[in-house]
């Protein structure tokens, strides 16, 4: 049986933010979706809470099934070496440990999309937005 030689190649990146419920996992089915061949991808929250209907379902309307995504803690990747490690809201960034072998560490915040206030449409407008900045941004650096 022949190794893949690009298998054993893929980097590992962590997307952080504090209740790992919209922004790291949107990042992390989007990533996943877009470059999975390359990275192996993780999210995790500082305070963990559950994934929000409302990233479910942005991300449904592009093909990216996020919904078996479950909130997970920083303890659940401890024993991860990671190559790159992305806070992608302010108070991860601030709070985030430094992870042993972590590799690079890199900020690129989004809004929070789960501070939207309104309706339905009105709040799933705003995971929409932010959903197309995570996803612009990932295609232009990764």
């Amino acid at each position: 049986m022949e190794r893949n030689p690009a298998a054993a190649e893929k980097r590992k990146i962590l997307f952080v933010c504090t209740h790992n419920s919209s922004r790291s996992q949107m990042a992390e089915g989007l990533l996943r979706a877009l470059r999975g061949d390359r990275y192996e991808v993780y999210s995790a929250g500082t305070e963990p809470t559950s994934v929000h209907p409302a990233a479910v379902a942005a991300m449904a309307e592009i093909g990216i099934d996020i919904r078996p995504h479950r909130a997970k803690g920083l303890d659940a990747v401890n024993d991860v070496s990671f190559d790159e490690v992305v806070t992608v809201c302010n108070h991860a960034q601030e709070s985030c440990p430094v992870f042993p072998g972590g590799g690079r560490k890199r900020h690129q915040g989004f809004a929070d999309p789960s501070a939207a206030r309104g309706g339905e449409a009105e709040i799933l407008a705003a995971f929409r937005r932010v959903r197309d900045e995570i996803k612009d941004w990932i295609l232009k650096t990764y």
